[in-house]
Protein backbone atom coordinates (compact mmCIF):
# COMPACT_ATOMS: atom_id res chain seq x y z
CA UNK A 1 0.00 0.00 0.00
CA UNK A 2 1.69 3.24 -1.39
CA UNK A 3 -0.11 5.96 0.99
CA UNK A 4 1.32 8.38 3.46
CA UNK A 5 -1.76 8.95 5.86
CA UNK A 6 -0.27 11.00 7.80
CA UNK A 7 0.05 13.84 5.41
CA UNK A 8 -3.72 13.61 4.64
CA UNK A 9 -6.07 16.07 5.52
CA UNK A 10 -9.26 15.77 3.35
CA UNK A 11 -10.91 13.12 1.09
CA UNK A 12 -12.50 13.30 -1.93
CA UNK A 13 -14.97 10.80 -3.32
CA UNK A 14 -16.56 9.39 -6.15
CA UNK A 15 -20.34 8.40 -5.79
CA UNK A 16 -21.56 6.12 -8.79
CA UNK A 17 -20.10 2.63 -8.12
CA UNK A 18 -18.06 3.53 -5.04
CA UNK A 19 -20.78 4.68 -1.99
CA UNK A 20 -24.04 3.10 -3.62
CA UNK A 21 -22.33 -0.04 -4.88
CA UNK A 22 -19.59 -0.76 -3.00
CA UNK A 23 -17.09 -0.98 -6.31
CA UNK A 24 -19.52 -2.67 -8.14
CA UNK A 25 -20.33 -1.36 -12.15
CA UNK A 26 -24.10 0.01 -12.26
CA UNK A 27 -24.02 -1.91 -15.22
CA UNK A 28 -23.92 -5.13 -13.52
CA UNK A 29 -26.04 -3.90 -10.64
CA UNK A 30 -28.86 -3.16 -13.47
CA UNK A 31 -28.17 -6.38 -15.12
CA UNK A 32 -29.12 -7.95 -12.01
CA UNK A 33 -32.12 -5.77 -11.52
CA UNK A 34 -33.31 -7.31 -15.58
CA UNK A 35 -32.92 -10.84 -14.33
CA UNK A 36 -35.33 -9.91 -11.14
CA UNK A 37 -37.81 -8.34 -13.33
CA UNK A 38 -37.57 -11.29 -15.84
CA UNK A 39 -36.72 -9.25 -18.53
CA UNK A 40 -34.95 -12.17 -20.81
CA UNK A 41 -32.56 -10.34 -23.01
CA UNK A 42 -28.70 -11.56 -23.49
CA UNK A 43 -26.26 -9.54 -21.96
CA UNK A 44 -25.03 -8.32 -24.76
CA UNK A 45 -28.26 -6.67 -25.55
CA UNK A 46 -28.64 -4.61 -22.46
CA UNK A 47 -25.04 -3.48 -22.94
CA UNK A 48 -25.77 -1.87 -25.93
CA UNK A 49 -29.33 -0.45 -24.14
CA UNK A 50 -27.28 0.84 -21.42
CA UNK A 51 -24.57 2.62 -23.62
CA UNK A 52 -27.35 4.30 -25.54
CA UNK A 53 -29.34 5.15 -22.56
CA UNK A 54 -25.98 6.72 -21.32
CA UNK A 55 -25.65 8.53 -24.71
CA UNK A 56 -29.36 9.87 -24.86
CA UNK A 57 -28.96 11.11 -21.04
CA UNK A 58 -25.95 12.98 -22.09
CA UNK A 59 -27.42 14.25 -25.04
CA UNK A 60 -30.88 15.79 -23.63
CA UNK A 61 -31.10 16.84 -20.41
CA UNK A 62 -34.25 14.10 -19.49
CA UNK A 63 -32.82 14.19 -15.50
CA UNK A 64 -34.10 17.24 -13.80
CA UNK A 65 -32.50 18.50 -10.75
CA UNK A 66 -34.94 17.90 -8.40
CA UNK A 67 -34.97 14.14 -9.36
CA UNK A 68 -33.92 11.99 -7.11
CA UNK A 69 -32.19 8.39 -7.36
CA UNK A 70 -35.42 6.44 -8.27
CA UNK A 71 -37.12 9.01 -10.69
CA UNK A 72 -33.84 9.00 -12.13
CA UNK A 73 -33.71 5.00 -12.60
CA UNK A 74 -36.88 5.23 -13.79
CA UNK A 75 -36.16 7.31 -16.86
CA UNK A 76 -32.81 5.41 -17.49
CA UNK A 77 -34.25 2.00 -17.48
CA UNK A 78 -37.26 3.16 -19.57
CA UNK A 79 -35.24 4.66 -22.59
CA UNK A 80 -32.84 1.36 -22.31
CA UNK A 81 -36.54 -0.74 -22.28
CA UNK A 82 -37.37 1.20 -25.51
CA UNK A 83 -34.36 0.79 -27.05
CA UNK A 84 -34.67 -2.85 -27.11
CA UNK A 85 -38.39 -2.48 -28.36
CA UNK A 86 -36.66 -0.98 -31.32
CA UNK A 87 -34.71 -3.23 -31.98
CA UNK A 88 -37.29 -6.23 -31.54
CA UNK A 89 -35.91 -7.81 -28.39
CA UNK A 90 -38.70 -6.56 -25.91
CA UNK A 91 -42.49 -6.13 -25.82
CA UNK A 92 -43.72 -2.55 -25.52
CA UNK A 93 -47.06 -3.60 -23.39
CA UNK A 94 -43.96 -4.96 -21.01
CA UNK A 95 -42.37 -1.92 -20.47
CA UNK A 96 -43.83 0.58 -17.82
CA UNK A 97 -44.21 -2.57 -15.54
CA UNK A 98 -40.89 -3.74 -15.74
CA UNK A 99 -39.54 -0.27 -15.38
CA UNK A 100 -40.93 -0.32 -12.30
CA UNK A 101 -40.24 -3.44 -11.15
CA UNK A 102 -36.44 -3.00 -12.50
CA UNK A 103 -35.86 0.71 -11.09
CA UNK A 104 -37.77 -0.22 -7.44
CA UNK A 105 -35.07 -3.23 -7.43
CA UNK A 106 -32.13 -1.15 -8.08
CA UNK A 107 -33.18 2.17 -5.84
CA UNK A 108 -33.26 -0.62 -2.79
CA UNK A 109 -30.07 -2.09 -3.48
CA UNK A 110 -28.29 1.39 -3.48
CA UNK A 111 -30.44 2.45 -0.69
CA UNK A 112 -29.12 -0.57 1.61
CA UNK A 113 -25.40 0.17 0.36
CA UNK A 114 -25.72 3.56 1.12
CA UNK A 115 -27.02 2.71 4.59
CA UNK A 116 -23.89 0.82 5.14
CA UNK A 117 -21.72 3.82 4.06
CA UNK A 118 -23.10 6.34 6.48
CA UNK A 119 -21.67 5.25 9.50
CA UNK A 120 -17.54 5.25 7.81
CA UNK A 121 -18.93 8.50 6.15
CA UNK A 122 -19.96 9.95 9.37
CA UNK A 123 -16.43 8.56 11.48
CA UNK A 124 -14.56 10.45 8.01
CA UNK A 125 -16.73 13.74 8.58
CA UNK A 126 -15.48 14.17 12.02
CA UNK A 127 -12.19 14.05 10.88
CA UNK A 128 -11.34 15.45 7.51
CA UNK A 129 -13.67 17.64 5.04
CA UNK A 130 -15.08 15.23 2.35
CA UNK A 131 -15.80 16.90 -1.11
CA UNK A 132 -17.46 14.72 -3.42
CA UNK A 133 -15.99 14.55 -7.52
CA UNK A 134 -18.81 12.44 -9.89
CA UNK A 135 -19.93 12.45 -13.15
CA UNK A 136 -23.82 12.90 -13.03
CA UNK A 137 -26.69 14.54 -14.19
CA UNK A 138 -27.20 17.76 -12.40
CA UNK A 139 -29.48 16.28 -9.94
CA UNK A 140 -26.52 14.74 -7.52
CA UNK A 141 -27.88 17.39 -4.89
CA UNK A 142 -31.35 15.86 -4.50
CA UNK A 143 -30.23 11.82 -4.41
CA UNK A 144 -27.50 12.46 -1.96
CA UNK A 145 -30.48 14.85 0.18
CA UNK A 146 -32.74 11.89 -0.55
CA UNK A 147 -30.06 9.01 1.06
CA UNK A 148 -29.43 11.34 4.01
CA UNK A 149 -25.77 11.91 3.11
CA UNK A 150 -25.42 15.45 2.05
CA UNK A 151 -24.75 16.51 4.97
CA UNK A 152 -21.55 14.82 5.50
CA UNK A 153 -19.64 16.85 2.42
CA UNK A 154 -18.04 20.00 2.36
CA UNK A 155 -19.10 20.41 -1.39
CA UNK A 156 -19.88 18.74 -4.59
CA UNK A 157 -18.17 18.89 -7.83
CA UNK A 158 -20.50 16.98 -10.71
CA UNK A 159 -19.68 16.96 -13.89
CA UNK A 160 -23.32 18.25 -15.52
CA UNK A 161 -22.10 21.24 -13.52
CA UNK A 162 -19.09 21.99 -14.04
CA UNK A 163 -18.74 20.76 -17.85
CA UNK A 164 -15.93 18.89 -17.36
CA UNK A 165 -16.68 14.68 -17.12
CA UNK A 166 -13.94 12.20 -15.58
CA UNK A 167 -11.39 10.61 -16.57
CA UNK A 168 -10.62 14.76 -17.13
CA UNK A 169 -7.94 15.15 -14.39
CA UNK A 170 -9.25 18.82 -14.14
CA UNK A 171 -11.99 17.99 -12.77
CA UNK A 172 -10.20 16.23 -9.45
CA UNK A 173 -8.08 19.86 -9.44
CA UNK A 174 -11.67 21.25 -8.70
CA UNK A 175 -12.13 18.92 -6.25
CA UNK A 176 -8.51 19.82 -4.19
CA UNK A 177 -9.94 23.59 -4.47
CA UNK A 178 -12.82 22.89 -2.87
CA UNK A 179 -11.04 21.07 0.01
CA UNK A 180 -8.31 23.57 0.19
CA UNK A 181 -5.51 22.03 -0.04
CA UNK A 182 -2.85 20.54 -1.91
CA UNK A 183 -3.13 17.36 -4.04
CA UNK A 184 -0.53 15.25 -1.93
CA UNK A 185 -3.24 16.33 1.19
CA UNK A 186 -5.87 14.53 -0.63
CA UNK A 187 -7.11 10.86 -0.95
CA UNK A 188 -9.32 10.45 -3.67
CA UNK A 189 -11.72 6.97 -3.10
CA UNK A 190 -13.43 5.82 -6.13
CA UNK A 191 -14.20 2.68 -8.17
CA UNK A 192 -12.50 3.27 -11.43
CA UNK A 193 -9.48 2.30 -12.13
CA UNK A 194 -9.29 5.10 -15.17
CA UNK A 195 -11.76 7.97 -14.56
CA UNK A 196 -10.95 7.93 -11.00
CA UNK A 197 -7.70 6.52 -9.75
CA UNK A 198 -5.26 7.12 -12.48
CA UNK A 199 -6.84 10.97 -13.08
CA UNK A 200 -6.30 11.66 -9.56
CA UNK A 201 -2.67 9.94 -9.11
CA UNK A 202 -1.76 12.39 -12.50
CA UNK A 203 -2.46 15.55 -10.18
CA UNK A 204 -0.49 14.37 -6.63
CA UNK A 205 -3.59 13.07 -4.76
CA UNK A 206 -3.10 9.81 -3.02
CA UNK A 207 -5.88 7.42 -4.18
CA UNK A 208 -7.58 4.63 -2.90
CA UNK A 209 -9.15 2.49 -5.37
CA UNK A 210 -12.31 0.38 -4.88
CA UNK A 211 -11.59 -2.79 -6.96
CA UNK A 212 -14.94 -4.47 -7.60
CA UNK A 213 -17.02 -5.86 -10.69
CA UNK A 214 -15.85 -3.68 -13.44
CA UNK A 215 -17.41 -2.25 -16.67
CA UNK A 216 -14.76 -4.32 -18.88
CA UNK A 217 -12.64 -7.56 -17.95
CA UNK A 218 -9.57 -5.38 -19.08
CA UNK A 219 -9.83 -3.55 -16.17
CA UNK A 220 -11.06 -6.58 -13.68
CA UNK A 221 -7.55 -7.99 -14.46
CA UNK A 222 -5.91 -4.55 -13.97
CA UNK A 223 -3.71 -4.19 -10.23
CA UNK A 224 -3.04 -0.95 -8.46
CA UNK A 225 -0.52 -0.92 -5.09
CA UNK A 226 -3.69 0.77 -3.21
CA UNK A 227 -6.73 -1.66 -4.68
CA UNK A 228 -9.15 -2.50 -1.65
CA UNK A 229 -12.29 -4.64 -2.15
CA UNK A 230 -14.75 -2.64 0.25
CA UNK A 231 -15.22 0.68 1.77
CA UNK A 232 -14.82 -0.39 5.09
CA UNK A 233 -11.07 -1.04 4.53
CA UNK A 234 -10.74 2.64 3.09
CA UNK A 235 -11.95 3.56 7.01
CA UNK A 236 -9.76 1.08 8.66
CA UNK A 237 -6.65 2.32 6.73
CA UNK A 238 -7.48 6.07 7.38
CA UNK A 239 -8.34 5.57 10.85
CA UNK A 240 -4.71 3.66 11.29
CA UNK A 241 -2.91 6.97 12.14
CA UNK A 242 -4.62 10.76 13.74
CA UNK A 243 -5.15 13.06 10.77
CA UNK A 244 -3.08 15.75 9.82
CA UNK A 245 -5.41 18.12 10.60
CA UNK A 246 -5.60 16.86 14.19
CA UNK A 247 -2.22 16.01 14.59
CA UNK A 248 -1.33 19.73 13.55
CA UNK A 249 -4.07 20.70 16.38
CA UNK A 250 -2.21 18.87 18.73
CA UNK A 251 1.09 20.42 18.48
CA UNK A 252 -0.54 23.51 18.90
Amino acid sequence: MNIDVKRIKGIIFDYGGTLDTDGRHWSEVLWLGYRQAGVTVDKGAFREAYVYAERELARERHILPAHDFHDMLLIKVKIELEWLVRQGLFAPEEVDKATRRIAGSCYDYARHNIELAKPMLKALSERYPLVLVSNFYGNIDTVLTDFGIRKYFRDIIESAILGIRKPDPRIFEHGVKALGLQPSETLVIGDSLKKDILPAESIGCQVLWIKGEAWDKEENELFHPNMISNLGEALRIVEAYPSAAREKEGQE
